[in-house]
């Protein structure tokens, strides 16, 4: 059975694993299911149609699953999915989805979200994120697998960021982010690959020479960007171990409804 502390208030409508932990004054909504191994430290509000998956630890002051900040959110049945071994610090917030979108509020597993984070309604976010304190996604913001957005950033609503990128803190992202770029600053410029992320990750020289010059093609060369994503694909034969990663890079680029970040 669930390990729920006195002065905390769960629904018994509630689905909760029977080593979940609820601490000290922490409120648990009827609509809300969490996985084996997940802890609510103390004063933790989860409500909305929230599923937890499994050995997540989010602190004091979260409220997850809360209702959109958003004037056209008019009670829809929306939800918010959060997968496992997530770290969820001091006072963060995540929303639910809103009708607009397809009311699915969508967060990975193995992220760490540090105090005061906040991801709105409609975001999706990888796994492996990192998101230091006081960052703010607006809604139906993307952050595609272990990007880190340093503290104090905000996301501008649609917004993409993208795979293995890092964003310098206290920046205002306005425009996609390219997978494995470093960017900074207000409104948000690139400054370089992620070098000590991507080599972390695993990526050889070979890789690191293949996106180099597809970073150089988009940013460095001059190049309209069909000229550039061209380019780009070119490379794709030339480096096939780095094939896949170029091949992500040029469609994420490709795709972008609001455009890229530029210098």
């Amino acid at each position: 059975m669930a390990q729920i502390h006195p002065s905390a208030v769960v629904d018994p409508r509630a689905e909760l694993a029977d080593d979940v932990v609820v601490g000290p004054f922490s409120l648990v909504g009827p609509d809300v299911r969490i996985g084996a191994g997940t802890v609510l430290r103390s004063h933790v509000v989860v409500e909305g149609r929230t599923t937890i998956g499994c050995r997540n630890e989010i602190f004091a002051g979260s409220s997850i699953g809360c209702r959109p900040q958003d004037k056209k959110y008019a009670g829809e049945d929306t939800m918010l999915t959060i997968g496992d071994d997530n770290v969820i610090r001091e006072n963060c917030t995540f929303s639910i989805g809103t009708v607009q979108d397809e009311g699915h509020t969508r967060v990975g597993s193995r992220g760490l979200f540090m105090a005061n984070a906040h991801v709105a309604h409609d975001c999706v976010v990888g796994d492996d994120v990192i998101l230091a304190n006081n960052v703010a996604l607006a809604g139906h913001v993307t952050v595609e697998d272990a990007a880190i957005i340093g503290g104090q950033t905000g996301v501008h609503q649609f917004v993409r960021i993208g795979r293995n990128a890092m964003v310098g803190g206290a920046s205002a992202v306005l425009q996609d982010v390219p997978p494995y770029v470093i960017c900074h600053l207000n409104p948000c410029v690139p400054a370089g690959l992620n070098i000590v992320g991507l080599r972390r990750k695993g990526w050889d020289d070979q890789m690191m020479r293949a996106m180099r010059r597809a970073y150089g093609a988009l940013y460095r060369e001059g190049l309209i960007l069909k000229e550039a994503l061209a380019k780009i694909e070119a490379l794709e034969a030339e480096f096939p171990a780095a094939a896949q990663e170029l091949r992500h890079f040029r469609e994420f680029v490709a795709a972008s409804k609001r455009g890229i970040i530029r210098s």
